[in-house]
């Protein structure tokens, strides 16, 4: 029990059973598990503050609820993840539809997501899961198990239940999504500006993060491969 809980200490990230055991000499996952449940009764017997508990698809030391108070005390502590709105919606499609096309995600919000999920890929919280094999073979984006350790889930089945609207098959994933720029673009106020103009350098610039979205992808896709 001391190596397990000796690695579990030290260890920065959530590390399956499997890997415990390899780091630990033990015959397999299941004595892992064995021993952690052993070390949990032992500590909720000492009345202490802190449990092994499944997370990301491994196994941590965490403080328990009642005590997260106090240990936010400290100055070292880094502040909880903080996240804007669009990136809460963003996310929440690729969680729930994942594998998913960015078009779909775009359809869903009804907005371009772009600028949005290379901010997601560069916080390690969504990854590219692969290619679709639609036209032009898009790549499909998927969460990471760093979302599971920030949102505090053991698995992707344990996210709330909540509804999204459908996407129907025979409808385009882009469809739907100039209105709502139009209507921004409607919005603003730009009385010397020429509205076709205006347009263009809407479009110009949505490409822009477009492209710059494609091509970290690229890379990461490529590193992912080489790996």
């Amino acid at each position: 029990m001391a190596r397990v809980e000796g690695i579990l200490f030290l260890a920065k990230e959530p590390l399956p059973s499997r890997k415990i055991s390899q780091l630990a000499g033990l015959a397999d996952g299941r004595e892992v598990r064995t021993l952690i449940r052993k070390l949990n009764e032992r500590y909720d017997g000492r009345g202490q503050s802190f449990r092994i508990e499944p997370i990301a698809g491994g196994y941590r030391i965490l403080t328990k609820q009642a005590y997260s108070s106090w240990v936010r005390r400290l100055e070292s502590t880094p502040a909880p993840a903080r996240f804007s709105t669009p990136v809460l919606e963003t996310l929440s499609v690729i969680a729930y539809r994942q594998p998913v096309l960015r078009a779909e995600v775009e359809a869903v919000r009804g907005v371009g997501c772009g600028e949005v999920i290379r901010q997601l890929m560069e916080r390690g919280l969504v990854r590219i899961s692969g290619r679709s094999e639609d036209l032009g073979r898009p790549f499909l984006y998927s969460t990471t198990k760093a979302f599971q350790e920030t949102f505090g889930l053991n698995s992707l089945e344990e996210l709330p239940a909540i509804e999204l609207p459908e996407l129907k098959p025979e409808t385009d994933a882009t469809e739907g999504l100039t209105e709502p720029l139009e209507e921004q673009v409607d919005d603003l106020e730009q009385p010397e500006s020429d509205p076709e103009r205006l347009n263009d350098d809407l479009d110009e610039e949505v490409s822009e993060v477009d492209e710059d979205l494609d091509e970290a992808a690229e890379e990461d896709w490529d590193d992912e491969l080489a790996a």
